[in-house]
């Protein structure tokens, strides 16, 4: 559905900027992707650099089969309908109350009135706000106006729907409460997602896939569970492991850090190592996921001090299945 090659914008002026750098990716129709990264790492650059709101210095953009940066202006526009759009600030209309917020974009494609507010009316339902349909944005809360915000940007029926950090003004309940109405957009229509995040529990909650980057630079893509249990770089590290690991404070002095797929028990593991191996290991901290509806652990394990029971207890993790063992040395977060 969307297919980046060697995408990059440099922005002008007394200091150039490089915000994205030689970025390709491809999104599969009916995907959830994340897009994720610290500030300043080009997520929202790059996300307007896929509806061309900013146009790329160098690279294609292809959307739904069709070269966007071989378009003018006028068929760009046209393009642009099948991609809705949400921000972090919801930008609705403060004078217009609901329905015609939703009804808003249909008037300007020159959908008739009666249509547009049949239409706004559905999406409302959708959306579980039918009963807000007279209410001014003034008077909803900050869930409901990102829930309007999210029917407005379907009114115009897209394939494809980019999400600016569109849970960041929110509060933990209705951060949940929208990232479930997203993924239930999804399943029920089929629509393409883009998330742009700096929260790794967005991404984990409701993306099939996600891309890392790091100083415009995409360093890792992959899937959600693949990048939560053996992250690459030290930005995944950082954005999986955001408190990093003081080693100084840890009463051992080798710790490995232990992620596996589908089990929310750590004891077997350890009741095993000590068994099998004869090597008693200290649990330093755990930690369980949901990442698309399945559990995903990790745990931080201090190994003896002795170095062959060390290295036996290492070989023994290794070769456990859907288990994947790194040694943490010198990272602190």
């Amino acid at each position: 559905m969307i297919r980046l090659e060697h995408v990059s914008k440099t922005f002008s002026g007394q200091n150039e900027v490089h915000a994205v750098r030689d970025v390709s990716l491809h999104i599969a129709p009916g995907e959830i992707f994340g897009i994720i990264g610290f500030s300043g790492a080009g997520k929202s650059t790059l996300v307007r650099c896929i509806n061309l709101l900013e146009r790329p210095t160098q690279g294609k953009v292809f959307v739904d089969g069709l070269e966007l940066t071989a378009l003018g202006e006028k068929a760009l526009r046209q393009e642009r309908k099948k991609m809705g759009m949400i921000f972090q600030q919801f930008n609705l209309l403060m004078q217009r109350n609901c329905l015609d917020n939703i009804c808003f974009p249909m008037e300007i494609a020159g959908v008739s009135r009666g249509r547009a507010r049949k239409q706004a009316m559905e999406l409302l339902e959708l959306v579980d706000l039918p009963d807000k349909a007279g209410a001014y944005p003034a008077q909803l809360s900050g869930g409901q106006k990102q829930r309007v915000a999210i029917a407005r940007s379907l009114a115009s029926d897209p394939k494809v729907l980019l999400c600016d950090e569109a849970t960041s003004a929110l509060d933990p309940q209705s951060t949940r409460a929208i990232l479930r109405l997203i993924q239930k957009i999804n399943r029920e229509t089929g629509i393409t997602v883009v998330v742009i995040t700096h929260e790794m529990t967005v991404v984990e909650e409701i993306c099939h896939k996600v891309a890392i980057l790091d100083h415009g630079e995409m360093v890792e893509t992959g899937r959600v569970e693949d990048i939560f249990s053996n992250p690459q770089t030290d930005a995944g590290r950082r954005l999986v492991y955001p408190d990093g690991v003081a080693l100084e404070q840890l009463p051992t002095g080798r710790v490995v850090r232990v992620a596996f797929n589908g089990n929310s028990s750590y004891e077997p593991l350890v009741a095993s190592l000590a068994m099998d191996c004869g090597v008693k290991v200290n649990i330093l901290g755990a930690d369980t996921r949901s990442i698309d509806g399945k559990a995903f652990g990790t745990m931080l394990l201090g190994l003896p001090q002795d170095g062959t029971e060390a290295a036996r207890a290492l070989a023994y993790l290794k070769g456990q299945a859907n288990v994947t063992v790194e040694e943490v040395r010198d990272y602190h977060g």
